[in-house]
């Protein structure tokens, strides 16, 4: 598994693990908490995915499936540094795939984006049939990278799994990080900091729970998954921003009014995501709802701050 080390990836490996899969996690601990997240049983290599070494993992730990989690996923810092989002989500990508194609994978699954890949919507909910139009460079790269696993995988007669997911949020993700508004805003309101919303807050994502997430993971590991199956893995529900600053708030106690910025470059006006057809062939569907979710992620980020819950 590329990614292992991060958010999803973390989840996703001790879900697999607790399943009873043989895990090898290749992560370059780029995150802020990475090294916390590291499970002991599986065997961690520290690596760029871009380089030439990840021949080697792939050598001393010949993999069946390959779970491909690891990219850069900040919308901000990809329009600031696109040339980023190239080397890992696209450059790193290749090589991954050039590795299972040299060592005979039988199934590649790649998390991709269903926030930032269909742009605004030409209709809602969006469907997988919805026009790619990304706002944003870690979009198009995410859009580049989905058409590379498609072409290398029917060639090489790979199968593979395409999962487009929404806004994901739970416990373990960085609130130090550029992403991840959940996590962002309640570990500063935890801390009685200003929270910062970037334009007027009526901006609306698909935000759906981690757990969820790892649920459609592996429920795309399964041998009897369509070949080449594309699938949006979310709530189906829209939620502002303003609302997310309003639950985080009567979670944590917070009291204060948020400051407003100016909106940010490549960011999606309003999304959410038709998830039947995930319904229908991977028999996924979301289980914990966001006011059960944002609970769960606050209580996290009380115990990770040694704070008492209540």
């Amino acid at each position: 598994m590329t990614g292992g080390a991060g958010f999803i990836g973390s989840h996703l490996v001790k879900r697999l693990l607790s399943d009873g899969w043989h895990v090898t996690v290749v992560d370059d601990l780029s995150s802020s908490l990475s090294n916390a997240k590291v499970e002991p049983t599986a065997p961690v290599y520290k690596l760029d995915i871009a380089e030439p070494a990840l021949a080697d993992v792939f050598s001393e730990h010949p993999p069946e499936i390959v779970f491909h989690l690891a990219a850069q996923v900040s919308v901000t810092r990809s329009m600031r540094e696109p040339e980023l989002d190239i080397h890992t989500n696209i450059v790193g990508g290749i090589n991954l795939l050039q590795q299972c194609v040299r060592f005979g994978v039988k199934r590649v699954i790649l998390f991709s984006t269903g926030g930032a890949l269909y742009g605004d919507p030409d209709y809602l909910p969006c469907d997988e049939a919805h026009p790619i139009k990304p706002l944003s460079i870690y979009g198009a790269s995410k859009h580049a990278l989905e058409q590379y696993t498609r072409i290398i995988a029917e060639t090489n007669d790979i199968e593979y799994t395409i999962l487009r997911p929404g806004n994901v949020y739970g416990p373990g993700q960085d609130p130090q990080g550029e992403a991840g508004v959940v996590a962002i805003f309640g570990s500063r309101m935890l801390a009685g900091q200003e929270v910062t919303i970037h334009g007027d807050g009526e901006q609306a994502k698909d935000y759906v729970y981690v757990d969820d997430v790892v649920a459609a993971g592996v429920a795309a590991a399964r041998p009897d998954v369509p070949e080449g199956g594309v699938y949006n893995i979310g709530s189906g529900t829209p939620t502002s921003v303003n609302e997310i600053f309003s639950l985080l708030a009567k979670e944590t106690g917070y009291s204060r009014a948020p400051i407003h910025a100016s909106g940010r470059p490549g960011d999606v006006r309003r999304i959410y995501l038709d998830t039947s057809r995930a319904q229908h062939e991977l028999g996924w569907v979301p289980e914990i709802d966001l006011s059960e979710g944002i609970a769960r992620t606050v209580a996290a980020l009380r115990q990770a701050n040694g704070m008492a819950a209540y």
